[in-house]
């Protein structure tokens, strides 16, 4: 089976810079999206063969997600359960035979961390929220995570250690993650390799010089080990300050 997410940040802007293009030549059986920007009935996507689910936030042009999947899911859920984490379409779950398939995007610190203390409690109930399914069958979630975990998830550490997306306490939840029976897909992959990222600043060239941040990610639980096949970034892909990421299974 072969997944992508994307953070198409806005994707009628994207659909302008080849979305369709891209999702039709890599024939994913479950592509997935956040930062949508939508509200429902601003995009009118024909996708053939796939079934499509929506999660909006309720501000308009605001985060959002998106499932799009050739095997229609035994049953589909919104958000996770918790009035306050549940406004803004961070969350859509997949449910099939043989595993949950997540796709989040997580809530940016934001700038001088003022939703870091925040952020920290959706890492507590969304970890929380993941281990809860587990319990049933194996789960793959994909998306924005919103955190470069290790150094060499990022060009300059150094300088943005402290910053959204890299302080300790970010970084911290993540190896959260990692503990509790979940596997960073990319790094199981590639554990040394540096120089890939995932997501560019539109500022000072960015995305020309490599300056980047690796804070997309599939993260799936321990048991599926033995089935992983790759992990790859689409860095070559435009559309988006962030490219398509890729997992597949055997």
């Amino acid at each position: 089976m072969k997944f992508i997410s994307w953070n198409v940040n806005g994707l009628r802007a994207c659909m302008q810079k080849g979305f369709l293009d891209f999702f039709k030549e890599i024939d994913a059986d479950i592509f997935c999206l956040q930062e949508t920007k939508l509200q429902e009935g601003q995009i009118d996507l024909n996708l053939p063969g796939y079934h499509q689910y929506w999660n909006y936030a309720e501000k308009k042009g605001y985060s959002g997600t998106a499932i799009f999947t050739k095997e229609e899911p035994l049953q589909v859920t919104y958000g996770i359960g918790m009035e306050e984490h549940d406004h803004e379409g961070r969350v859509i779950t997949a449910e099939y035979p043989e595993f949950y398939f997540v796709t989040v995007y997580v809530p940016n610190a934001q700038q001088e961390l003022k939703r870091l203390d925040y952020r920290m409690q959706w890492e507590a109930d969304f970890l929380a929220y993941l281990k809860k399914l587990e319990e049933k069958k194996p789960v793959i979630y994909a998306g924005d995570l919103n955190v470069a975990h290790q150094e060499i998830d990022l060009k300059n550490p150094k300088t943005n250690r402290g910053n959204a997306g890299f302080t300790d306490e970010e970084r911290a939840c993540f190896s959260k993650v990692l503990e509790n029976g979940f596997i960073d897909t990319f790094r199981y992959f590639y554990p040394e390799q540096t120089g890939i990222y995932s997501w560019w600043s539109y500022r000072f060239q960015a995305r020309a010089k490599n300056a980047g941040w690796r804070i997309d990610y599939f993260v799936v639980s321990q048991c599926l080990q033995d089935r992983l096949a790759d992990a790859k970034i689409h860095t070559e892909v435009p559309g988006s300050d962030h490219c398509p990421i890729e997992l597949d299974i055997q």
